[in-house]
């Protein structure tokens, strides 16, 4: 069995990666892969924390955090899809949406 610490290890890895990945970048695609890195880092921690206390609520929550991801991508990528196809770009410095 693999000691917590290096779960806890590897989240915060995984989880910092995206949080680099929102700021550095200007692709909102990119971005976009960012935010889900660090949704999965949080889930990493949440199944690590619950196999240690052995409970399924982690787990439960975990399945709950991946639904709403799912249909967190489903509204994203249409509204990455539809921005590119008004300004033919997804760079998010080009894009001004507040601007007539």
């Amino acid at each position: 069995m693999v000691p917590l610490p290096y779960y806890l290890t590897v989240s915060a890895i995984l989880f910092c990666i995206g949080v680099c990945g929102v700021l550095i970048r200007r692709n909102a695609i990119v971005i976009f892969m960012s935010i889900e890195l660090m949704l999965n880092s949080v889930n990493l921690t949440f199944v690590a924390l619950s196999s240690v206390l052995n409970s399924l609520d982690g787990q439960i929550f975990v399945f709950f955090v991946m639904v709403v991801a799912a249909a967190e991508v489903t509204v994203g990528l249409a509204i990455i899809v539809t921005v590119f196809r008004n300004k033919a770009t997804v760079e998010m410095d080009r894009i001004n949406l507040m601007k007539w």
